[in-house]
């Protein structure tokens, strides 16, 4: 039997209203996950051209977008409980500067 290891120990009460399809995604390593750094110089001035941007805290992507595509990429800014604040795409922002590693969730000890 094949035992399902899940990256994150605590995304499902970090995250409560995230989507169930956004969670096994990221569980699964097919999208990446990561905390807005809303002290950073870019994400104050990304901010001010989307305002809705200051209601998110973390940032959900592909973990395999070629740069090649990066205009085509998709975005999903979520709030602190996981609810969509909204999407965006490579044509409107880069997030580079702008993103960290989330603090607040915790890998599985037993995940590889």
């Amino acid at each position: 039997m094949i035992k399902c290891h899940q990256k994150f120990e605590n995304l499902e009460e970090e995250l409560t209203d995230l989507k169930d399809v956004l969670k096994n995604s990221l569980q699964k390593e097919v999208l990446e996950i990561k905390q807005l750094s809303k002290e950073s110089q870019k994400f104050q001035d990304v901010s001010k051209e989307f305002p809705q941007l200051r209601d998110a805290e973390y940032v959900i992507y592909s973990a395999f977008m070629c740069k090649d595509f990066h205009e085509s990429e998709s975005f999903i800014f979520i709030d602190a409980k996981g609810k969509t604040v909204c999407t965006l795409t490579g044509r409107d922002l880069d997030l580079y500067e702008m993103i960290k590693k989330c603090e607040n969730l915790k890998e599985s000890e037993d995940y590889s």
